[in-house]
């Protein structure tokens, strides 16, 4: 019932970014050696790139994510569906504050619709990873201590 579901969702998900995608009416290419990583503002030690679209817009985009190792995300949400495919590393995924949950390897896709609340972390490797949303890009902290924009003011 659960990987009904998932593929469920996944399909869903692609069904929508896809026609996004092709309205861009442009192909484009992003070779291995030419991403552009940079520092994240908000976590120390993890790099992003955006690799299609502007997060900060209401357009498909798909971002590139690399997790130092023993990194731990606090539990969040979004207000969008994410679709998840780690390319390396080890990603932990779970749905509450407790110690339960599953790793993921490289080749793994995760779904997860919108508003779903997770926390994500990495093991002793870093962890590299792929996701797909329709922005604008947020994130809210289910506990508000835990927002690193908050610590920062």
């Amino acid at each position: 019932m659960k990987v009904r579901l998932l593929l469920t969702l996944a399909g869903a998900a692609i069904s929508f970014a896809v026609p996004a995608l092709v309205a861009q009416d442009a192909m484009k290419i992003v070779p291995a050696d030419e991403i552009d990583w940079k520092d994240d503002t908000l976590f120390k030690g993890v790099q992003y790139a955006n690799l299609l679209g502007d997060p900060a817009k209401a357009e498909a985009c798909v971002v590139r994510v690399k997790f130092p190792p023993n990194f731990k995300m606090p539990t969040h949400t979004h207000s969008w569906s994410e679709v998840i495919t780690v390319l390396s590393g080890a990603f932990g995924e779970a749905t509450d504050d407790t110690d339960k949950g599953v790793i993921l390897k490289p080749g793994s896709l995760l779904v997860l619709p919108a508003n779903h609340t997770h926390r994500v972390w990495t093991t002793d490797q870093e962890t590299v990873f792929q996701f797909s949303f329709t922005g604008p890009f947020d994130i809210t902290f289910v506990n508000p201590a835990d927002d690193p924009r908050k610590k920062a003011e």
